[in-house]
């Protein structure tokens, strides 16, 4: 209960606190945010500022006092309200006994004007003109892309990206064109360009680079969407305390139980551990989560005022969620192997990248992280030395480790490619293996003895971008076969057009489904120019291929390319390849994101996804 006293301060605070131009013609994309966020609500208007009033000279001034005597001067008191005469309120603007009883803290700061709106001082804050990682001299796109483009189409295609890419190469290009510096499109708010461009990056797995982009902007700019996407990406990279700022300050209506056990953890590192554990106790015996989840938000929160452990019970959790994932991983705390097993992609993805989680863990999601493009090569085979460095032997995390050791330092070039071999496995082999031996890949020397090698080993070389390396074997690609098509499409420049005899060889060895790699070599060859008219129209009709009708989706992309706007292009080809696997694509798709990336000079991206369609075709 509220003594009389403290009601009284409360009441009288209180009342202090209370009175103190490619938008198409028709068939435009559809707005995808909720009702009521098209418009943004007006700014209040500022009350007018104090204006200063001279003060009138008395009628009968008093003579001046000689000097060293005489009476005081007295000041004349202006006129108007008593200094510190509280401003009067209307009594049903009160809140009453029962409603302060009932108030949370947070409710009863908000009320007196007590909660800050942010954590940044005045002079520190940031300018929203542009946000994002990556500046033009960094490998960004021009930070004035999207400046003058419509937001309708800007926010249909980021809200178009709503999972994996079928392109590790696709996959790179849309992180770097997400995380590119960029002003805000025309009408829309910078605000929501980055929550959009966060959420894009969380659904594709890349929650550090969504993280970093939520956190170049104020926590006091936030809005409800940013605030959702920060809070996936913090969950996706184990990071709860670095939400805190914004779920400290946040005046949202949110009322779901995650929030408000995210809120007692972020009270225990703020030093207030009594409310903290107060709140969490009372969420334990109210039951408003399951209790797994409570149990480990009441660890978390423990560890901030070094109070006593807490036993975690894992009998009768029969599903991990990225909350539970999260705070394990941040705990250490060990997660039963079952849960794990039955985890999906999500949970091998976010593993691959967590620093903090032991190398049994992180290895097990380093081949999907690196066939989507999360890993680099670079970032896979360092995975693996530290396997090779810790020692271990008989679990098949060391065997891979030997093996790609082996593929590095063999004498013989055969004992090299026999370690690549196995790398890959079978004939379903891994793609995440073919990224994880590029650069194994690249020191086997060309020669005629290692031809039939040739076309997988230009594919892995090329999954890390090693155009320069592939480009070797070239004396050894004979005409028609695999290697030269992933040669052709991955050089950087060609002066002469593949001719319609060069195209027939493909086409007739060609024994994939479908003959979908002639269909992908046809369509990139087309999108990048190396191919002309006759040659092209024969392939069409011969394949019965079809790159040339529009869509809605490809005249957009093409009239982004039409105005040299690599940013929209990127995105709009991302769009287009949304799907859990290359037969999802379709040639016409291909063709359309890979002329349009080469005419807006992005032919490096073009090159790579052409050359991957056609080794994984």
């Amino acid at each position: 209960m509220i003594s009389a006293k403290k009601y009284r301060l409360l009441v009288g605070g209180a009342a202090l606190a209370l009175c103190s131009t490619l938008v198409l013609a028709q068939d435009a994309p559809e707005s995808l945010l909720p009702p009521g966020f098209d418009d943004p609500a007006p700014a209040p208007t500022p009350a007018p500022a104090p204006t200063a009033r001279p003060t009138r000279a008395p009628a009968n001034p008093a003579p001046a006092s000689p000097s060293g005597g005489g009476s005081p001067t007295v000041q004349p008191i202006p006129s108007g309200p008593s200094v510190g005469a509280a401003p009067s309120a209307p009594v049903g603007n009160l809140p009453s006994l029962d409603d302060l009883e009932n108030l949370d803290l947070d409710e009863l700061d908000e009320l007196l004007g007590l909660k800050p709106t942010s954590d940044i001082p005045p002079a520190a804050r940031r300018s929203l003109a542009q946000v994002g990682l990556l500046s033009r001299a960094e490998g960004g796109l021009p930070m004035a892309s999207l400046a003058n483009q419509p937001a309708s189409i800007v926010r249909a295609s980021l809200g178009g990206i709503r999972g994996p890419m079928v392109s590790r190469w696709g996959h790179i290009m849309m992180r770097r064109a997400l995380a590119s510096r960029l002003a805000a499109p025309s009408g829309m708010n910078p605000v929501e360009f980055a929550a959009l461009r966060a959420q894009a990056l969380n659904r594709m797995g890349e929650f550090r680079a969504a993280r970093a982009i939520v956190q170049d902007v104020d926590t006091g700019n936030w809005n409800d969407p940013l605030l959702d996407a920060a809070l996936d990406a913090y969950i996706g990279t184990a990071d709860i305390v670095g939400a805190c700022p914004a779920v400290t300050l946040s005046t949202g209506d949110r009322d779901d139980p995650q929030w408000d056990l995210w809120k007692s953890i972020c009270y225990a590192f703020t030093g207030q551990t009594a409310r903290a554990r107060g709140n969490l106790n009372s969420a334990l015996s109210k039951e408003i989560a399951p209790q797994i989840d409570i149990l480990l938000a009441q660890r978390y929160a423990r560890a901030a005022g070094g109070q006593g452990a807490v036993n975690l019970e894992w009998d009768g959790v029969d599903e991990l969620t990225p909350w539970r994932f999260a705070l394990a991983t941040a705990l250490g705390a060990e997660i039963p192997e079952a849960l794990r097993d039955r985890a999906g992609p999500y949970y091998q993805k976010v593993a691959a990248v967590a620093p903090m989680l032991p190398l049994s863990q992180k290895i097990g999601g380093a081949d999907l992280a690196g066939g989507q493009g999360i890993l680099s090569s670079a970032a896979m085979v360092d995975l693996y030395s530290q396997v090779m460095a810790e020692g271990g032997a008989g679990d098949a995390a060391a065997l891979t480790a030997s093996r790609l050791r082996e593929a590095y330092v063999a004498v013989e070039s055969a004992d090299r490619m026999a370690a690549i071999r196995d790398l890959w496995g079978g004939e379903q082999r891994d793609y995440g293996r073919m990224v994880l031996t590029a650069y194994a890949a690249a020191r086997i020397a060309p020669s005629e003895e290692m031809a039939d090698e040739a076309p997988d080993l230009i594919a892995s070389m090329l999954t890390a971008g090693l155009d320069a390396d592939a480009l070797t074997w070239a004396p050894y690609a004979p005409q028609g076969g695999e290697a030269w098509a992933l040669l052709v499409l991955a050089q950087p420049e060609r002066q002469n057009p593949v001719s319609e005899a060069q195209l027939e060889d493909f086409i007739g060895d060609d024994e994939s489904e479908g003959q979908r790699k002639s269909q992908f070599l046809v369509a990139g060859l087309a999108g990048l120019g190396r191919l002309d008219g006759a040659a092209r129209d024969e392939a069409v009709e011969s394949l019965g291929m079809d790159i040339g009708t529009g869509t809605k989706w490809s005249r957009l992309i093409a009239k982004a390319a039409d105005v040299n706007n690599p940013a929209l292009v990127a995105y709009l080809a991302g769009v287009g390849m949304q799907g859990s696997g290359w037969d999802k694509m379709t040639p016409r798709h291909l063709y359309h994101i890979v002329s349009a990336l080469n005419r807006t000079g992005m032919t490096a991206e073009a090159r790579m996804i052409a050359a991957e369609a056609v080794a994984r075709g």
